[in-house]
């Protein structure tokens, strides 16, 4: 009987062993030193920036930028407006990342537009027949393009231009580091004619884009939370169950409760024989 008492004690110093189910392991013992602006389980969605000063664009994942994050603008009375943004991850992807096969990319941007951006077979307004282009939006992963966004909806003024990215069987969902490091890229052509008569009266209309950063002009990445685990980024396969499963150890532990409640119950038993 006493060897039974030992091995109940035994069994029920095992429970009060800490484990954790469910989660991801390497994220919770993740190096606090990790750099915000590289993906996380918690952040997945890349932030737009812009520096007037030295005419830079980037992005990354903190929505916490250091340097001084302005508003793009660009205006003219009269003429065209091209716009070619190229906002690179910066600093480059240092994860491996993989995405949800079932998942969507989803983005919103802040954008502001005045004057015409639109052909037009007759050639009556500012942009004529080939012009002008309207707004796209493309997401690629180093040199491979995931998909673009042709935005026929705007009006003039301020507007939240939101998209998804859906994944096929050509999506590249695999993005290992720096080689596949994101881009996104916006592009829209737009022309101004405002002009003033000799009577000192205008006709026409101005053009004008507009872009906010940071927070209302991003993209959401579908990433698996089986990304970050310690395997996945040391090469491993991607385990899409592992967020849901339970940590290694916890089906042992609660077997190993379950033996120590029957020993225990058993030892009773025997007491009460004697």
């Amino acid at each position: 009987m006493r060897k039974s008492v030992c091995l109940a004690v035994f069994m029920a110093l095992m429970m009060l062993v800490p484990v954790q189910a469910g989660g991801n392991v390497a994220v919770q013992q993740a190096d606090p030193a990790d750099d915000p602006r590289q993906p996380t389980e918690e952040n997945k969605t890349l932030y737009m920036y812009w520096n007037s000063t030295n005419t830079k664009a980037w992005t990354h994942f903190d929505t916490v930028e250091n340097e001084t994050m302005d508003t793009y603008t660009e205006e003219t009375v009269n003429g065209v407006i091209d716009i070619d943004l190229k906002f690179r991850m910066e600093p480059t992807l240092a994860k491996r990342i993989y995405m949800d096969p079932d998942g969507l990319f989803r983005g919103s941007f802040s954008i502001f537009v005045e004057g015409d951006w639109t052909n037009d077979n007759d050639g009556s307004t500012a942009c004529g027949q080939n012009d002008c282009e309207e707004l796209n939006i493309s997401l690629s992963a180093g040199p491979n393009l995931i998909d673009t966004h042709h935005e026929t909806g705007l009006v003039q003024g301020a507007n939240t231009v939101v998209f998804n990215f859906a994944i096929d069987e050509s999506t590249l969902v695999d993005w290992d580091g720096d080689q596949y490091n994101p881009e996104i890229r916006v592009k829209m052509k737009l022309r101004g004619n405002q002009q003033t008569t000799i009577f000192l009266t205008q006709t026409g209309e101005p053009a004008k884009f507009e872009m906010t950063m940071g927070e209302v002009s991003k993209i959401e990445l579908p990433i698996d939370d089986a990304s970050f685990s310690e395997d996945f980024q040391d090469g491993g396969e991607i385990d899409a169950g592992s967020g849901s499963e339970d940590t290694p150890g916890f089906t042992l532990v609660v077997a190993s409760a379950a033996i120590a409640m029957a020993v225990f119950v058993n030892s009773r038993q025997e007491d009460e024989d004697n």
